[in-house]
């Protein structure tokens, strides 16, 4: 009776009073019951607008995978600082791979990479190195900052001289880097019909503009560089000089990701997001509208490319069992990893639970 009451207090006009009750019940004023069913209305509808099992993706959607530096020796994130030496801290080596060298791209192809991942600097002598880091004293036996070096300097470095796992106790790759630091040249030659994604590591505008004259001078590369992205003058200058170039910076990503989360439930996609490469965070994905796949399928209508990474605190991929459920059932995006050598084999054999 209670229950009946109370329903009936929304459509009637007059007080109800039934056994049982203590007292009668005074109806709901109309306009707050009008308000109630607005609100009722309006929660459907944006729910139905962004069901992500409305938009699933065609069978054959399949997820594609950008393999981070390549095939390389990962690295304890935790207290990790912006000029902290990573090769001082590796995990203990499970593979011979050094990152950015032509063997761990060769590798990281082999293991289902799409995408490879690379990091370039200027040397002083007009090429591209692809190297990560600013300076030469922690990974090599050289020193200094890493543009200020000629190509033929650079390579004649041992490329794994300060790779530890054991606080220094041995260096299970000096010797084996040997000349291993290649030019860009170098890797668009040698991996004709590949993909990669490059990051500049510097604010230095000019960095955009040699890319570009690269390409000019080679146009049968220009389809390898799958996009841009790392300091933003350069990201930024390189999107200009090349539309249709993918290009992201971490100012960009944020701009479109707030824009979407005010704006995204009503199925705009605001103009931040458009023409443009998002990486979102698996542990944050599912507070964006639509995802998965309505939420990639709107971008993909905007020209934009959706990269999954893993946890916003971590690694930044997807490297391990526990994030496997992270990747959606038909992802039809990109997946980001520092281990391709052990995701690309098991999505492959359709590992994913």
């Amino acid at each position: 009776a209670p229950i009946r009451g109370a329903f009936s207090c929304w459509t009637s006009s007059r007080p109800i009073c039934m056994t049982g009750l203590p007292s009668c019940l005074h109806p709901v004023p109309v306009m707050f019951r009008k308000i109630f069913l607005l609100f009722i209305g309006l929660a459907a509808a944006v729910y139905f607008l962004n069901a992500s099992w409305l938009a699933t993706p065609s069978e054959n959607a399949a997820v594609k995978l950008i393999a981070h530096r390549g095939v390389h020796q990962t690295f304890e994130h935790a207290n990790l600082g912006r000029d902290t030496c990573t090769a001082s801290r590796i995990h203990p080596p499970a593979h011979e791979f050094l990152e950015n060298t032509l063997p761990s791209m060769d590798a990281a192809f082999a293991a289902g990479a799409h995408v490879v991942e690379l990091d370039v600097h200027p040397t002083s002598d007009g090429h591209f190195a692809v190297f990560h880091d600013w300076t030469l004293d922690c990974r090599t036996n050289g020193s200094g900052v890493t543009r200020e070096h000629s190509l033929a300097d650079l390579k004649a470095l041992d490329a794994g001289y300060g790779y530890t796992a054991d606080d220094g106790l041995d260096y299970p790759f000096r010797g084996a880097g040997q000349g291993l630091i290649p030019s860009l040249n170098e890797v668009l030659t040698r991996f004709p019909g590949k993909r990669f994604l490059i990051n500049f590591k510097s604010r230095d505008t000019s960095e955009a503009d040699r890319l570009m004259a690269l390409l000019d001078n080679h146009p049968e590369w220009r389809t390898a560089v799958w996009g841009v992205y790392g300091g933003p003058p350069p990201t930024l200058q390189a999107k200009a000089l090349m539309p249709d170039l993918r290009a992201f910076t971490r100012q960009s990503i944020k701009a479109c990701l707030l824009s979407y989360a005010a704006l995204g439930w009503s199925g705009y996609v605001p103009e931040d997001c458009r023409n443009t490469v998002l990486l979102i965070p698996s542990d944050y994905a599912s507070w964006f509208w639509g995802w998965p796949h309505r939420f990639v399928a709107r971008m993909q209508a905007h020209d934009t490319t959706v990269i999954l990474a893993g946890p916003l605190e971590g690694s930044g991929g997807i490297d391990g069992p526990g994030l496997l459920p992270a990747i959606p059932e038909r992802f039809s995006g990109y997946v980001w990893t520092n281990k391709i050598e052990w995701l690309g084999p098991r999505l492959k054999r359709n590992a994913l639970p």
